[in-house]
């Protein structure tokens, strides 16, 4: 595999203790960068992926308490202009792709003087919004506000074609990502770095946040039939502790790309971000993932619930607390509660309810049951930091396929999708215990921990 070398780390402007003493105002002097394009003050070291054990010195040990998290594109067009000056340029980003002023990267790439952006490639929604009252768009159209071409990563087509990345030189990546495999975003990160492989095209992935922590990994990883699938690109647990840069990183350096093409590889890496922190302690807004992911509750369920996609079972889209929610309306709630109970899952405590889905402005199927008076089951999380979400939907699904065998439906595209393996649901049918299937994925996740380790740039 041909090395790709980091780029050599320039002297940095200003001396260590000023940094110390300076560092809300240089945080605010990034920003303003950021929106103007300006210069850079001061540089640090690229990362590189064949380069994995070199943390670079810009992801410091903590942040102070009162200073935001600074994310990779707020430090694109200071510290790290040089990965794309002078460049033509492709875009992949959603909505989330924002600067700490508001400004959308799309705009701010548009408007810099020193590069040329030539195209835009967007997931499920828009570009610009996931707003469910806005018809989705074709695959590919143009940008109103740059008039520039922009297709979806997101239909029957995850790859960027050659026609579509002609003369393009860099491929930029800016999503923030969920935390969880089967989720679009990490996947399409795959296909688009294959592309570029591909095609001698360099990718800089501007680092963002896990929202549920880095400090931990559940579930099977996916068979060998499943991989370069959309929702199982990778060998990687469904939650797997990384962020979109660290996990590019990884496919390069483990060659986990279709094909173990090399690709050039740069992470702008965030500043401030540690593995233990929870989204809503980073101090950045939150841009809601999906429609349906209102809150960061909603997201940390959805990692375990989401599993009730593959069967007849409500997940609580159409609800105002979706995937904190199960129901059907034949489902013996007051039981299902007891045998979750039972299970004393960490951080977790289970309350029947009652609630009915309501059919909202939406891109594809209706909410499951809508218009059904159901009975369920709700999650509540009493302690974030012990809460296992992927255990807990299992253990959920367990005690749903234990009580009602005979009833339940499998979606067996969709479990596929989720799951990635045929062991889960085997297991599930054997009738094994919610803790003999999470100890069966254990020496795997173990295993992906110690792979996954160089290539981790955050403490």
């Amino acid at each position: 595999m041909r090395r790709v070398l980091s780029l050599r780390p320039p002297v940095l402007a200003l001396a260590a203790p000023l940094l110390t003493s300076l560092v809300a105002s240089l945080v605010a002097s990034l920003v303003a960068c950021a929106g103007r394009g300006a210069a850079p003050a001061g540089s640090a070291a690229v990362p590189s992926a064949a380069t994995p054990a070199a943390t670079p010195a810009a992801a410091p040990a903590a942040a102070p308490a009162a200073a935001p998290v600074v994310v990779g594109a707020d430090r694109l067009f200071g510290e790290y202009a040089q990965l794309i000056r002078g460049r033509r340029l492709a875009l992949v980003a959603n909505h989330s792709a924002r600067l700490a002023d508001g400004t959308h990267l799309a705009d701010a790439l548009h408007r810099w003087p020193h590069a040329e952006l030539r195209v835009l490639f967007g997931m499920e929604y828009d570009v610009r919004s996931n707003d469910y009252s806005v018809p989705r768009d074709p695959e590919s159209t143009v940008d109103r506000a740059t008039g520039l071409p922009k297709h979806s990563l997101y239909g029957e087509r995850h790859r960027p074609t050659a026609e579509q990345l002609a003369g393009v030189e860099v491929i930029v990546y800016d999503i923030q990502d969920v935390g969880a495999r089967f989720y679009e975003h990490v996947n399409i990160l795959g296909f688009v770095m294959e592309a570029a492989a591909e095609r001698g095209i360099r990718v800089v992935v501007l680092d963002r946040p896990n929202p549920i922590t880095g400090r931990r990994a559940e579930g099977f990883l996916p068979d060998d039939a499943a991989l370069f699938r959309f929702g199982s690109y990778a060998p990687i647990p469904v939650v797997h502790g990384m962020t979109p840069g660290e996990l590019a990183r990884l496919y390069v350096g483990e060659r986990m790309l279709r094909g173990g093409r090399p690709v050039a590889l740069d992470v702008v890496p965030m500043r401030g971000w540690r593995r233990d922190q929870w989204f809503d302690e980073t101090g950045l807004p939150w841009r809601r993932p999906s429609p349906n992911l209102p809150t960061l509750d909603a997201l940390l369920a959805y990692v375990g619930t989401c599993l009730f996609e593959a069967v007849d079972v409500s997940e609580g889209r159409g609800t105002d607390t979706p995937f904190e929610v199960i129901g059907a309306p034949w489902l013996d709630a007051d039981r299902a509660v007891a045998l979750l109970g039972g299970l004393a899952l960490p951080g977790v405590a289970f309350d029947t309810v009652t609630f009915t889905p309501e059919r909202k402005p939406f891109h594809g199927r209706p909410p499951e049951l809508a218009g059904v008076r159901l009975r369920g089951v709700r999650l509540r999380v009493t302690d974030r930091d012990a809460f296992r979400p992927y255990r807990t939907g299992v253990a959920l699904l367990w005690a749903v396929h234990r009580l009602h065998g005979d009833r339940l439906r499998w979606n067996e595209a969709t479990l596929d999708r989720l799951a990635a393996t045929a062991r889960l649901k085997r297991m599930l049918l054997d009738g094994r215990h919610p803790d003999e299937i999470a100890a069966a994925w254990e020496p795997e996740v173990a295993a992906f921990q110690a792979r996954s380790a160089p290539y981790r740039l955050y403490p």
